[in-house]
């Protein structure tokens, strides 16, 4: 028998050309401003606040609505020592034999070893997990459909809200990170994705002065 979902009115607000195109400039200087944060200040923030920006992460689109996210935030700070401990020693091999001269070559400018304070510092990691399939209780196995584009709409949706809050973020990628799922404990069907230090950057914090690609460079525009 088919399924079908019910269906409400769109909740819909649109705007007149000129306040479209203020809001869309409005909302690209406030991205624009959003940088990469290797160093944390440890200042406190509230678990409401982390719950909010996952709450909207979680308002992102997703293969048939399956929703193939999982969000963990860890505060606990002994927790944190051990990811910190696992994710150095799978980045000092990185480093060591994993990495390519020309991946090692392009890193240089960012001035990134394999010592990760950060997620010491950071009041916040969020470890954000792919559920590859949904597991029934009777044990059957539920499809979950494109869910690494699903997970990575959401982490970039993730990341936005995190900025619009006011928190500073990094996006970590220790691989292999097979570590996580141990270390929190996570069921079969769940893969970890990305784990993002969140916080407020340090007083002292520096970040590259990067530019970034013009627009005729990531727009292409048929008239």
């Amino acid at each position: 028998m088919e399924n079908k979902m019910d269906r409400i009115p769109l909740e819909f607000t649109r705007y007149g050309t000129s306040e479209m195109l203020e809001r869309a400039v409005g909302f690209h200087a406030e991205l624009e401003r959003r940088r990469s944060v290797r160093e944390f200040s440890p200042e406190p923030v509230p678990f409401a606040v982390i719950a909010e920006v996952v709450r909207a992460a979680s308002t992102a689109p997703s293969g048939a609505h399956k929703q193939p996210w999982t969000f963990c935030a860890v505060g606990d700070p002994k927790l944190k020592r051990r990811i910190r401990e696992a994710a150095e020693k799978e980045e000092r091999i990185n480093y060591a034999s994993r990495m390519s001269d020309e991946w090692l070559r392009d890193l240089a400018v960012f001035r990134t070893d394999p010592h990760k304070p950060f997620l010491e510092d950071a009041p916040w990691l969020v470890v954000v997990f792919k559920r590859a399939y949904e597991l029934e209780p009777d044990g059957h196995k539920h499809q979950n459909y494109y869910v690494t584009e699903s997970v990575g709409i959401a982490t970039g949706m993730l990341l936005a809200a995190a900025h619009h809050a006011g928190l500073a973020t990094l996006t970590h990628t220790p691989s292999p990170m097979n570590f996580l799922s141990t270390l929190l404990d996570r069921p079969a069907n769940e893969r970890p994705f990305l784990l993002i230090p969140m916080g407020f950057p340090a007083k002292e914090c520096r970040v590259p002065a990067l530019s970034r690609k013009p627009l005729d460079e990531v727009l292409v525009h048929f008239k």
